[in-house]
């Protein structure tokens, strides 16, 4: 399995999708979301769109959750995630 960062860096769109729908949660006046809720709209609306075929990997929904709320204040406590036993990655 890749490292979050590989992962990330070469699905630069999931990231992107990501914080567009937990800004629309959170707009909609969710106090908390679940990551990967997020990951399953990202995955049934993007083909819709776009008409392409999508793959995203669920194992990343909560690296994808500790990198929003450390990138937004605003979003500090929205995803519930577990405390991190080991080291998965360099940063997040």
């Amino acid at each position: 399995m890749k490292t979050f960062e590989q992962y990330h860096n070469e699905n630069k769109h999931i990231y992107k999708a990501f914080k567009h729908y937990a800004l629309i949660a959170k707009q909609k006046g969710f106090k908390n979301y679940s990551a990967k809720a997020l990951f399953e709209i990202i995955r049934w609306h993007t083909p819709i769109k776009s008409g392409e075929v999508f793959k995203i990997d669920n194992n990343y929904a909560p690296d994808y959750a500790r990198k929003m709320m450390a990138e937004n204040e605003s979003f500090k406590g929205f995803f519930r995630v577990r405390e991190l036993k080991a080291k998965r990655h360099e940063t997040i």
